[in-house]
């Protein structure tokens, strides 16, 4: 099979996805368009910030792909493309679309309070403790995995490393061109774009080059430095500025993939059980993770994106139209790869280390059809993919400390107010795992629990719906589902990992299942429980 038709048919799918399924979610959510957001409400010219459309989407949509979408495809393609492809495109539109949706009408709805105040609502604080606990732990995960990811993607790639460095001061310049100065966006927008195409020049022609540990080290002092300024000094201008290379990178390696038009050569299927990851239920699932849905994407919308919304009826477009098209960047990191046997995929995973200097090896093949040299397509999509990882990066770090910090306000431990103390203990457990790990070994577990922490957050969007009376099947469905697979996938990780004896692993499996548990038995118990101002049964 020529892989262009599968991406052209995935493309129009994903695209008729938008325009009737997520309709029929704004209108399930009640979307309304005269309501004031707490962007307007709560404005703080900090956090609470009503931003522009263009501004917001490139803020969101980077801050969720990051390498998720490339890292779990590529390394789920052993069970064959087949299985991978039916979940990315099933999972974005019914599963991820209504929870990244979902968690960003719901915030909305709650003063752009975070999905644990939600819990705390509806189940008491006890649930929301668990809750936050969860997300801190996930988020840590992620931080660490991602910290590996760049820091190994900079060596490879020292030309990415330079002009990722320079991307920061051009950031900080079109922030302030923006917000201080007030200069028009679109100039600005030309202006920051040319000094990025300056930075990738630069970054060809002196490379820079450090350890995979120093580039770690680095990493998190820039994680901290970003978390704790302002949201218009660092964060919102690098991620609207890294969303024109996401969207150049989708592009080219399209224009690339018509042009070469590759024929498929890894197998459709390969079995239901495969030596390196295990069974395809439910392994298959966490390990594509946020190519389908993740549970980070429901920090997201109700951290940093809820805070920043002009207007209700951009929700649809942010927060489901950046799903579906996580969903097209996971399909084209399946084509980055698919073009080879399956032995020729072994021995380049074998050879590169991981996922994204495979898929950046692909692309750059791909963009040579169209007259770009092999080295700079495959410089420029690791120039890319690192810079979503960094905004992934820098944006979970400052969801980490909203957590931090309403934990210890639950708990009123009132030394976690302050920011500084809130980055930093989050920080200290994401570097420990960052410079002690390796990205094989961490992704397994950050996959399960970010799977988990989407179940939790479609937890609480169910209470907020059935508890105000309004249509919840659609948001329970897929609660069920990601339960079912994330209560097998820690089982499964538990098991194999005291097989291995690997006992951090399966004790920290073991924890995340009953923290888990305790929250679906509890959430269970809210909704059978029946308001006191009616008795009606649960709509669907």
């Amino acid at each position: 099979m020529n892989f262009v038709t599968l991406m052209l048919l995935s493309a129009v799918i994903l695209i008729i996805a938008y325009f009737t399924y997520g309709r029929f979610l704004e209108k399930r959510l009640k979307v309304d368009a005269t309501i004031q957001t707490p962007a307007h409400v709560l404005y703080d010219g900090k956090e609470y910030i009503p931003t522009k459309t263009p501004v917001l989407l490139g803020h969101h949509f980077t801050t969720i792909a990051g390498g998720g979408p490339i890292t779990g495809p590529i390394a789920a393609v052993v069970f064959g493309w087949v299985p991978a492809v039916l979940w990315i495109i099933i999972g974005s539109i019914f599963v991820g679309g209504t929870h990244d949706y979902a968690s960003l009408q719901a915030s909305l709805r709650h003063k752009a309070k975070s999905i644990g105040a939600v819990i705390k609502e509806y189940m008491g604080g006890r649930g929301q403790v668990l809750f936050l606990s969860f997300s801190i732990a996930t988020l840590i995960l992620i931080i660490g995995v991602f910290i590996i990811l760049v820091a190994n993607t900079f060596v490879s790639f020292p030309e990415a490393a330079t002009a990722s460095m320079l991307f920061i001061g051009v950031a900080i310049l079109f922030g302030l061109l923006v917000n201080q100065i007030r200069m028009n966006l679109p100039l600005a927008s030309i202006l920051g774009i040319l000094a990025m195409a300056a930075s990738i020049w630069v970054g060809l022609n002196f490379p820079f080059s450090l350890s995979a540990s120093t580039w770690s080290l680095l990493l998190i002092a820039y994680a901290y430095i970003a978390s704790v300024l302002p949201v218009w000094v660092l964060l919102q201008p690098r991620d609207y500025l890294n969303s024109f290379l996401l969207y150049g990178l989708v592009i080219g390696a399209a224009v690339g993939l018509i042009i070469a038009r590759p024929m498929i050569q890894m197998p459709a299927f390969t079995g239901f059980y495969n030596e390196t990851l295990g069974f395809l239920f439910p392994i298959l699932f966490i390990t594509i993770a946020c190519g389908a849905i993740s549970g980070f994407h429901s920090l997201v919308s109700s951290g940093t994106t809820s805070k920043q919304l002009n207007n209700e009826k951009n929700g649809r477009f942010i927060a489901y139209g950046s799903m579906l098209i996580e969903a097209f960047v996971a399909i084209i990191a399946i084509g980055s790869v698919a073009y080879l046997t399956m032995a020729d995929f072994t021995a380049l995973m074998a050879q590169l280390g991981d996922p994204i200097s495979a898929f950046s090896a692909g692309i750059g093949v791909f963009m040579n059809s169209w007259g770009l040299p092999v080295a700079a397509g495959t410089t420029f999509t690791a120039l890319a993919a690192s810079a979503f990882l960094m905004t992934t990066l820098d944006s979970a770090t400052r969801l980490m400390r909203y957590a931090v910090t309403e934990l210890g306000e639950s708990r009123n431990v009132r030394v976690f107010e302050n920011k500084h103390v809130a980055t930093g203990a989050g920080l200290i457990g994401a570097a420990a795992l960052a410079l002690t790990g390796t990205w094989e070994t961490v992704w397994p577990l950050f996959g399960a629990a970010n799977q988990m922490l989407g179940a939790l957050a479609l937890l609480a969007i169910t209470l907020w719906l059935v508890k105000t009376g309004s249509k919840a099947l659609f948001v329970i469905l897929p609660m069920i589902f990601m339960f079912i697979v994330t209560t097998s996938a820690l089982i499964v990780m538990m098991y194999s990992n005291f097989m291995a004896s690997n006992y951090l692993l399966v004790v920290s499996a073991f924890i995340l299942f009953v923290m888990c548990v305790f929250l679906a038995v509890e959430g269970g118990r809210v909704l059978m429980k029946p308001r006191k101002d009616e008795t009606q049964d649960i709509q669907v």
